[in-house]
């Protein structure tokens, strides 16, 4: 049976801390009630008094939460020694009495207590280690441990929670958050190895959005556990609602999403290229791990590129309730151009090698000029009976290794046909513009 995964969320609290994305009150109800709805276990909804750590200040969080069903209150202190010279006996004896003292006046008003050890990922494990079952001891409830610069990789995040469950005694009385932050680009990736490696809460943010480079995705962190069921956890987030939890905070916090962010991105279930396009339209499965729906999303979206297939086109045309008739079928008198070679001494020759279909043809003629003798050694090849009714040359470089574009308009049976190419060499262009041209004729 898997454990209870706890989704404490931060977005009015962390979340805020970006520049331009602060909220007032009625706008944090709304959020906050989203949230609710979402399934949210724990919502941190705010910092009440931002300076020292004093009994006035905690008094404060905890009188605005006499109403709360399960109130709680977060509090904390760094353990890093980086900002110090030398990490004394004396730095860790403070450190433990500030911290106790903290946690035995949040038991005093409030049920649920949190700690966090700020800077946790540059801190010594069995420093961290002995600080932990101090508060706890003391009452704390939860134990965070974050990686407030976003320094660690998943493996070393992962190890300090696995050090935490086996080096601290009393770790079954609390529970081990992670809350990591994504300045390396880690942040999901370190809360899944926190979890696997024990952690049982996990701090999050919808959008991922956070100060600097944000904090861990709610959607991400949610659905790769929902995906991968190796993973023996659960959560009760209400997916179907998580697309418009995630437009609601964009559109109040005015943080656009990026197109392409994982669950709730623009293109997260756009398919563009021919492949996948194909993939996904015969096996909605086989190339995306997530049905759209599951997140609130109506569909996955097949885009019309210039990498598109045949696949695309067809359930495009479906759509607009256009009918093909028959199948697409490969045109077997396809022209390949394969080889082109002329001379000027004397009279004026052409040798020209097509490949038309699976086969290859050659031809030679004679000419007024290299351009006029290699169309008419392709003519002998293909016998198109066209006209040549327009011929243009323009360069679109300058200089001694001037680029042509050739530009060809043949006539059969009053219809036009076009053909273009673009060559250094003039002779070489006009060849690969009539081959052009020669190939949208039925």
């Amino acid at each position: 049976m898997s454990d209870k995964l706890w989704i404490f969320d931060t977005t009015l609290r962390d979340g805020e801390q970006v520049p331009g994305c602060q909220l007032n009150t009625q706008e944090k109800i709304v959020v906050a009630k989203a949230l609710e709805a979402l399934g949210v276990d724990i919502i941190e909804a705010g910092f009440p008094i931002s300076s020292r750590s004093c009994r006035e200040n905690i008094d404060v969080a905890g009188q605005s939460l006499k109403f709360a069903k399960r109130g709680r209150i977060h509090t904390g202190i760094g353990v890093s020694p980086s900002p110090y010279p030398i990490q004394t006996q004396i730095y860790s004896r403070r450190y433990h009495q500030a911290w106790c003292s903290s946690s035995e006046v949040c038991t005093e008003i409030c049920r649920g207590c949190g700690v966090l050890c700020r800077r946790s990922g540059r801190a010594d494990h069995d420093f961290l280690a002995r600080i932990i079952e101090e508060v706890i001891k003391a009452g704390a409830t939860v134990v965070n441990i974050p990686d407030t610069t976003g320094y660690c990789l998943p493996e070393q995040y992962g190890a300090i929670i696995a050090h935490l469950r086996n080096n601290v005694p009393n770790i079954d009385k609390a529970i081990i958050a992670t809350h990591c932050h994504n300045d390396l680009g880690m942040a999901t990736a370190n809360t899944i190895s926190g979890v696997q490696n024990g952690a049982r809460q996990v701090e999050v943010t919808i959008n991922g959005i956070g100060e600097r480079a944000g904090n861990t995705s709610m959607e991400e962190v949610v659905m790769a556990i929902k995906c991968h069921q190796s993973i023996p956890v659960h959560t009760q987030i209400v997916t179907p609602l998580i697309y418009q939890t995630s437009r609601l905070v964009s559109k109040l916090m005015n943080m656009p999403v990026q197109a392409n962010k994982a669950i709730v991105g623009r293109n997260a279930f756009a398919h563009s290229s021919g492949i996948h396009q194909d993939g996904s339209i015969k096996t909605s499965r086989k190339l995306r791990n997530i049905d759209p729906k599951d997140v609130g999303v109506d569909a996955s979206t097949i885009v019309l590129t210039a990498r598109s297939g045949r696949a695309a086109l067809k359930h495009h045309l479906d759509a607009l309730g256009v009918e093909l008739e028959g199948k697409f079928k490969e045109d077997s008198t396809f022209i390949e151009l394969e080889k082109v070679a002329y001379s000027a001494d004397g009279a004026i020759n052409a040798n020209v090698i097509l490949k038309v279909g699976s086969e290859s043809l050659q031809a030679s003629s004679e000419g007024v000029g290299p351009v006029d003798a290699v169309l008419k050694a392709i003519e002998k090849i293909v016998k198109p009976k066209v006209e040549l009714e327009e011929f243009l040359i323009q360069a679109i470089t300058h200089g001694s290794d001037d680029v042509a574009k050739v530009h060809m308009r043949l006539i059969k049976g009053e219809k036009p046909y076009y053909g273009f190419a673009s060559n250094a060499d003039i002779v070489l262009a006009s060849a690969e513009a009539f081959v052009d041209a020669l190939n949208k004729i039925p």
